[in-house]
């Protein structure tokens, strides 16, 4: 499903593509009324001969009522306004399901209550109202998945809330809509909207830790993922803990994209994003470790491993 703001999938979005086709004809409207005076005038007043037209220094009631519609046009448009944000934001009353926090360039998604954390990947259950909270690690971002919600800002050391509740399954995109940098044309993300019972099945999963490699290629590259500085930047539940830097990667080989939807995850890619991540995401955080063709093998092979 693409970014298409007029095909909306949640209440939310449905309330702001009826205020935008209030003020549509409201504007149509305006622009009705100058347009055709425009050309009243132009016709009805035009020079005939070179006599003085006649001078008029008032007019009581045009004046009222070129005052008094702009007027009412404009208390119409704060009224709606303020309807529809009654709607879509609604107050806040407890803690956030999913908070979301964007990074220069992708987005880290966390699940407070069981303490799932993932990245550019925000699953939700259709049919429930879902709080998310957005901030920023680092600078100004800007969240928005155009079918499901409005776009709301992410600032560093401040959090936002949005509502959302998808009404079908479904697979919406969503981006940064506020400029951050080289990267930002590639800092996206994707709302997975799937059945209750499919959604708590996949936080369960989620939350299970990473199951360490036994043997192969998948330890080896274990062993060098956490002999190379791979650790300093990126957790695995169940294998290494500390400060993260990077995206969380316990279970990467479950998402569907990789480098904030710039890739497809596939074993290849993956690959591919180790050997040259500035090439393919140029100005990116991600370093080149200039691995070997067998550290790019190994290493590969361990965190397909993380499903």
């Amino acid at each position: 499903m693409g970014l298409d703001v007029l095909n909306p999938a949640s209440p939310q979005a449905v309330e702001l593509l009826r205020l935008w086709d209030r003020c549509l004809w409201i504007c149509a409207f305006l622009l009705f009324v100058v347009t055709g005076s425009i050309v009243w005038i132009v016709i009805r007043f035009r020079r005939r001969d070179d006599r003085e037209p006649p001078q008029t220094t008032g007019n009581l009631r045009l004046e009222a009522l070129w005052t008094g519609v702009p007027i009412l046009l404009v208390a119409t448009l704060f009224v709606l306004s303020v309807v529809a944000a009654e709607a879509i934001d609604r107050p806040i009353r407890r803690d956030p399901d999913i908070v979301v926090t964007g990074h220069q360039w992708w987005w880290e998604v966390r699940y407070p209550n069981p303490g799932v954390i993932t990245a550019n990947e925000v699953h939700v259950p259709v049919g429930r109202d879902v709080l998310i909270g957005v901030d920023s690690a680092d600078v100004i971002h800007d969240f928005w998945a155009p079918r499901l919600g409005r776009k709301i800002d992410a600032f560093p050391g401040y959090r936002n809330y949005i509502w959302i509740r998808a009404r079908q399954a479904g697979v919406y995109n969503g981006f940064c809509a506020e400029f951050c940098g080289a990267q930002h044309a590639w800092m996206r993300f994707r709302v997975v909207a799937e059945d209750p019972a499919a959604y708590e099945q996949w936080l369960a999963a989620q939350a299970t830790p990473a199951l360490p490699a036994y043997s192969g290629e998948a330890l080896t590259g274990e062993t060098r993922f956490k002999e190379l500085t791979c650790v300093n930047c990126h957790n695995i539940a169940g294998i290494n803990r500390q400060k993260q830097f990077g995206p969380d990667l316990t279970h990467v080989a479950s998402r569907q994209m990789l480098a904030g939807e710039r890739l497809k995850n596939t074993p290849k890619n993956l690959r591919d994003w180790l050997h040259q991540p500035n090439i393919l995401k140029p100005e990116c955080f991600m370093p080149n470790l200039n691995l070997s063709d067998a550290d790019l093998t190994s290493v590969t092979a361990f965190l397909e491993t993380l499903k």
